[in-house]
């Protein structure tokens, strides 16, 4: 075991011509910031070393409960997009049926526009006029005699 590590922590003094043992370099251990457990931490003694020591931690304010409207809405959004993703591929199955929908409803309509448009554009009977009968009776005698004949109007 090296000498250095058995001598007492206030060395003797020196006196002239006396032979002066340094001991080997050996680095410092270092902790990264991470490694440094809660409470402990770097601090600066008035001579100006740096080395850790327990600090007194900070009370943190207690955790405020979640609400229940949170909850709720945090549990709700998987099955809301679930349902808009559904609804999307039911919107894409139905598309053909739909466009087959809109062009009889379109039909439909086009229908309907030409009855409108036949109703306003035929003329109307003025009040109860009466309706004229005419009759005729044509009488011939042989084959190419002369044919006489009657019109009745009413």
């Amino acid at each position: 075991m090296p000498d250095y590590l058995t001598r007492p922590a206030v060395p003797e003094p020196l006196h002239y011509g006396d032979a002066v043992l340094y001991p080997p370099a050996v680095p410092d251990p270092r902790l990264l910031p991470a490694e440094i457990p809660a409470g402990i931490q770097y601090v600066t003694l008035p001579d100006g070393t740096r080395t850790l020591a327990y600090t007194p931690v900070p009370e943190t304010a207690p955790a405020r409960p979640i609400p229940a409207w949170a909850k709720t809405t945090a549990l709700l959004a998987p099955t809301v997009g679930a349902g808009i993703a559904a609804a999307g591929f039911g919107i894409a199955y139905a598309a053909p049926g739909l466009i087959a929908l809109t062009e009889a409803l379109w039909a439909t309509v086009a229908l309907i526009a030409a009855g409108a448009l036949v109703a306003v554009t035929r003329p109307r009977r003025r009040g109860a006029s009466p309706t004229t009968h005419i009759t005729q009776h044509i009488t011939a005698t042989g084959w190419f005699g002369k044919a006489t004949g009657t019109l009745n109007h009413r």
